[in-house]
């Protein structure tokens, strides 16, 4: 799959539902998007439009219809807006953000032993 694109909140929105389950039309993707978002039929075509443009889609002609498939794979994509998260509001240090994030969020007793048990997997 080919690098991850810079990719705008709207554009994972479209990115999420062709990940789930592709190949997609417009109007899948429209469908699906139905009741979530109050976007028109015309926004979501040019979103779709954009991640073509970008590399992070592509798609198949069939007839006089489009099917839509990822270029980029879904893994990649969250570990680039991470990186790019931790690089902008942190300066790239992740002690900073994990204390902000375990001082401002309620962690359950479950959520603690998971990041005690991933921690300790690092570790080794």
């Amino acid at each position: 799959m080919a690098e991850s694109p810079p990719i705008s909140d709207a554009e994972w929105d479209i990115m999420r539902i062709v990940w789930q389950s592709s190949p997609l039309t417009a109007a899948d993707i429209i469908a699906r998007l139905n009741g979530t978002k109050a976007w028109k039929p015309k926004t979501i075509k040019t979103l779709i439009g954009r991640l073509v443009q970008k590399g992070a889609l592509d798609f198949h002609k069939e007839g006089r219809e489009y099917t839509y498939f990822p270029l980029v794979n879904e893994e990649e994509c969250v570990r680039e807006a991470s990186r790019s998260f931790l690089d902008r509001i942190y300066g790239g240090a992740l002690k900073p953000m994990m204390v902000h994030f375990l001082e401002s969020e309620k962690l359950t007793p479950e959520d603690i032993k998971e990041l005690k048990d991933l921690l300790r997997e690092k570790e080794k």
